[in-house]
């Protein structure tokens, strides 16, 4: 089973948003060594626990940073941009580092409303015309607009023989449905929604329509969020740091994420345990073995063709082995 990393570039309390960002190409660098797949930068905006707005920026030193790896955004929010701007962008990229990136594209707004609209130039963006801007998107990058469309022979600059993948990113059946209606790749956020995704999945898979100069089959990717440690026992105690997050996030305090010394600190009335146990589905828990089990037994029912692991912790060396001990348990091939 191919293994990746989402990488969200968490700012942890007592730390800076630089020291985030150097933490990122720190564990791009050892996922690299370790044998990992693809590392994939997500896109956030104004929030004090995540430090990365603009993911096609710190794409471009990761790109340079590693050397094997495929490197891309999990995912660029689309709404916001030009789909021609974007395509330009990536295919910059793609010129760059050829053969290696990734474009993951997702519809959230990746912050509150007033930030949105900041981020949209004073205008909310309009995830109506969100179908519109990915077909016009792969359309730029494949050189297949139709003869009668506006921006058809507008030149798209660097060009090159490669292309990146595209990637369509969901936590409900709109993007599947989506992604297998323009032949694209497809990636379900179980970190984000833990129920239902295995029918998006099979819908997508029993939908897809291959592409001309894409896919000819469904390919599908599983994202999961992860503590792993040593033992369980040790990884339910860091565990309490996405406890903890977590409830933040439902009180809408506008927080780093703690450190477990605070995580273990904090007492919970009885509705904030029934809470956190609720949240709990959407993580992966323990050692290394309970942790391959239970991702392999997640794949499985996904019918998933790779996993992808966002891990969250209270310091950044317990973040980086939770990844070294996942490399170990699925027996990742360094290069």
């Amino acid at each position: 089973m191919q293994l990746s990393v989402l990488d969200q570039s968490p700012v942890i309390a007592g730390h800076s948003p630089a020291r985030a960002l150097e933490e990122t190409l720190r564990l791009a660098r050892r996922a690299e060594a370790l044998g990992y797949a693809r590392y994939w930068l997500a896109e956030h905006h104004a929030i004090a626990a995540l430090a990365d707005p603009c993911p096609e920026i710190l794409l471009a030193r990761l790109g340079a940073e590693t050397r094997r790896i495929r490197v891309g955004t999990g995912g660029v929010l689309l709404p916001y941009y030009s789909a021609f701007k974007v395509a330009e962008v990536f295919r910059m990229l793609e010129a760059l580092y050829p053969g290696r990136i990734d474009l993951g594209i997702g519809r959230a707004p990746g912050g509150d409303a007033r930030t949105a609209r900041a981020v949209g130039g004073g205008v909310f963006p309009n995830a109506e015309h969100f179908p519109q801007q990915v077909w016009e998107l792969v359309g730029h990058l494949d050189g297949t607009l139709p003869e009668d469309h506006p921006d058809r022979g507008v030149r798209l600059q660097p060009g090159g023989e490669s292309a990146p993948e595209v990637w369509l990113l969901g936590s409900s059946d709109y993007s599947g449905l989506l992604a297998a209606q323009l032949g694209l790749r497809f990636a379900f956020a179980h970190f984000i929604n833990p129920h239902g995704g295995d029918a998006v999945m099979r819908a997508y898979k029993d939908r897809f329509r291959p592409s001309e100069k894409r896919d000819a089959a469904p390919h599908t990717l599983l994202c999961c969020f992860v503590v792993c440690a040593g033992s369980d026992a040790e990884a339910e105690r860091r565990a309490k740091v996405i406890d903890l997050r977590r409830l933040e996030m439902a009180y809408n305090l506008d927080t780093p994420i703690p450190t477990l010394e605070q995580a273990e600190a904090r007492r919970f009335s009885d509705q904030e345990l029934e809470y956190i146990r609720a949240q709990r589905a959407r993580a992966v828990t323990g050692s290394p073995a309970t942790c391959k089990a239970r991702l392999l037994e997640l794949a499985a029912q996904y019918s998933a063709d790779e996993l992808m692991v966002l891990t969250i912790a209270g310091n950044y060396e317990t973040r980086l082995e939770s990844y070294e001990l996942l490399a170990g348990a699925f027996g990742l091939a360094a290069p």
